[in-house]
């Protein structure tokens, strides 16, 4: 019998919990009532779980709880998280994979703190230095894996190299009738523009270019990351975090002022008789909650860190990526990566 996909999650971590992150779990039990290849593990206080279940009459065969006292503050910090995390629903949520009980992660708590617990239980990857934060975003062909979006403020070569090891990885495991084309994120495309761990990853990643592990694009400047040839862009975290933010900011204020400008009269509103499908096709498409959910890349483990603040609908979104990313077999495509750079290092 093959064995069960199980996904544990934290419950009681981000904004409005236990209360969004179980009617994210009822929507997926419902868009998947078909399916009896997964296990939800709900980590957090059972009688505050149980309660928003029968409100809202979840039920499943699916689901299982397991009981937690305590909480990771939102004002924790990653300096204390080691002294007062443990035993907290976040922490037994990532040691049940250490434990064999679970196959990935999910935790919209702390972010700072969920790394620092992440890496201190699933160590690191052996060969790989640093974590990255990887996030999906769509372009004009369908979607990107780009990474980091904020672990590490500052990269060698190797980092950037060992994040396209990765990302092409988690890439292949979510899109699997799809190839990886990777480019870095630079001020520009000439070979000589960037700072010298990005002149040296150019060169390295152009060495390891083949059609079996990933293609090697060469760089990419912001303004072509939605209209590419590229799927996995590569970049430190302090630059990724900036082009995330600024991503945001830019589809909030075309849709906010699209909206407006729609409704502003009688003639605009009464226009929108006639473009309301295509209209809610666009606001679907840059509808963040779709592409809630970034994945901790470089430990032992599968972790998925969703946005504190987001909704249910958005809590949906990042369990569907946990289970296609177990599905996909991602530790199996980074083992595959990453032992083909070690052979090509040789």
């Amino acid at each position: 019998m093959k064995k069960k996909i199980t996904i544990a999650i934290d419950a009681m971590g981000g904004d409005n919990s236990p209360s969004k992150t179980v009617k994210g779990v009822g929507l997926f039990l419902l868009k998947n009532k078909s399916k009896d290849d997964f296990i939800i593990n709900l980590f957090g206080d059972e009688k505050e779980i149980r309660k928003v279940l029968d409100e809202n009459k979840i039920t499943s065969n699916n689901l299982v709880i397991t009981h937690t006292d305590s909480v990771v503050s939102d004002d924790e910090t990653p300096l204390t998280a080691v002294k007062n995390s443990k035993n907290t629903s976040m922490w037994n949520c990532i040691k049940s994979q250490i434990d064999g009980k679970s196959d990935i992660s999910l935790s919209a708590g702390n972010t700072g703190v969920l790394l620092v617990i992440s890496r201190m239980i699933l160590k690191m990857i052996n060969g790989v230095s640093k974590p990255a934060l990887a996030g999906l975003w769509p372009n004009q062909k369908g979607m990107n894996v780009v990474l980091d979006l904020g672990a590490n403020i500052e990269c060698d070569d190797n980092n950037l190299i060992d994040f396209a090891e990765l990302g092409s990885a988690l890439f292949k495991s979510l899109f699997l009738n799809e190839k990886p084309f990777v480019s870095l994120l630079n001020i520009g495309s000439e070979e000589i523009k960037g700072t010298e761990a990005l002149k040296k990853a150019y060169k390295r990643l152009n060495e390891l270019s083949n059609e079996d592990n990933f293609i090697f694009k060469g760089y990419i400047e912001g303004n072509k990351m939605m209209n590419s040839d590229s799927n996995v862009i590569i970049t430190d975290g302090f630059t990724g975090n900036i082009a995330l933010k600024t991503a945001e900011g830019t589809a909030k204020f075309i849709t906010d002022n699209l909206k407006q400008s729609l409704t502003k009269n009688f003639i605009t509103k009464f226009s929108l008789i006639f473009s309301y499908f295509s209209l809610k096709k666009f606001k679907e498409r840059l509808d963040p909650r779709k592409y809630n959910g970034a994945i901790f890349l470089g430990l032992n483990g599968p972790v998925v860190k969703s946005h504190g603040g987001i909704d249910d609908v958005g809590f949906y979104h990042s369990i569907d990526l946990c289970y296609k990313i177990i599905k996909g077999n991602l530790m199996q495509q980074i083992k595959k990566n990453l032992n083909h750079l070690k052979s090509e290092n040789k």
